[in-house]
């Protein structure tokens, strides 16, 4: 069946939502969808001021346990796969299942992708403004990080975007907090 919020799988990542609902989803636990710039940052700065090409570092194949990726498992099932990595999940993994990057955050890179707050608008840079929200209207929002879905180079880039307005079986939510 559809997961959504399916609490027969409580350590799967959420999937087959639309942001519609993960938004409401959210706001309904008094939280958010976190911002793109607030993704970004986090998933791209390593702390020392580097901005990472991947969530491992520069070089492909990822190490060992990097993230849940279009590998091997997937082969016969997708198209465009990295042969020379095996996470040993065919689909989503449970949250938790591999190496947390810099700032001690699950799957930033790998397992699900994520709705962010932002529409999608076709400039991805950040630029100065110091959070800046995105376009202020459209008809797609902005799909963050890579997938287990994902293997092809530019998709396993960090600075990878997509959009939709659709749920899908790997796109998913992170949730932010509001600072008190």
């Amino acid at each position: 069946g559809h997961g959504g919020f399916d609490t027969s799988l409580p350590d799967k990542p959420v999937v087959y939502v639309d942001w519609n609902n993960a938004n409401h989803y959210c706001q309904s636990q008094g939280k958010r969808l976190p911002t793109e710039a607030e993704w970004a940052w986090t998933a791209r700065t390593d702390g020392s001021g580097n901005q990472l090409k991947y969530s491992w570092g520069d070089e492909l194949p990822p190490p060992e346990n990097a993230g849940n990726f279009a590998d091997i498992t997937a082969q016969n099932y997708l198209g465009e796969i990295m042969f020379n990595y095996n996470d040993n999940y065919f689909a989503s993994a449970p949250v938790g299942s591999f190496t947390p990057n810099q700032y001690a955050i699950f799957d930033m890179a790998g397992n699900v992708s994520e709705w962010v707050h932002d529409f999608y608008g076709a400039v991805g840079s950040i630029g100065i403004e110091v959070d800046p929200l995105g376009p202020e209207l459209g008809q797609f929002h902005t799909i963050r990080g890579s997938s287990w879905a994902h293997g092809a180079v530019t998709e396993m880039r960090l600075s990878f975007r997509d959009f939709g307005e659709e749920p899908r079986d790997d796109a998913g939510v992170r949730v932010a907090r509001y600072l008190e």
